[in-house]
């Protein structure tokens, strides 16, 4: 008999991009300025946008 995984709620695709966000900018307090810590921002950048440019595109007037 196999045991039954409990499903976690689903996740919005904000709530995905802030969770990713968060991540990110932990991960990058811990770094010297250099490279690495140049992508994460960069991507941080991104993701900041995405969650913008997808406010947009749903809001509802």
């Amino acid at each position: 008999m196999r045991a039954t995984r409990k499903r976690s709620e689903p996740h919005t695709f904000e709530q995905r991009l802030s969770e990713q966000r968060l991540r990110l900018e932990a991960e990058r307090a811990g770094l010297p300025e250099g490279t690495r810590r140049a992508v994460l921002t960069a991507r941080i950048e991104q993701l900041q946008t995405a969650a913008e440019m997808y406010a947009i595109l749903t809001r509802r007037d």
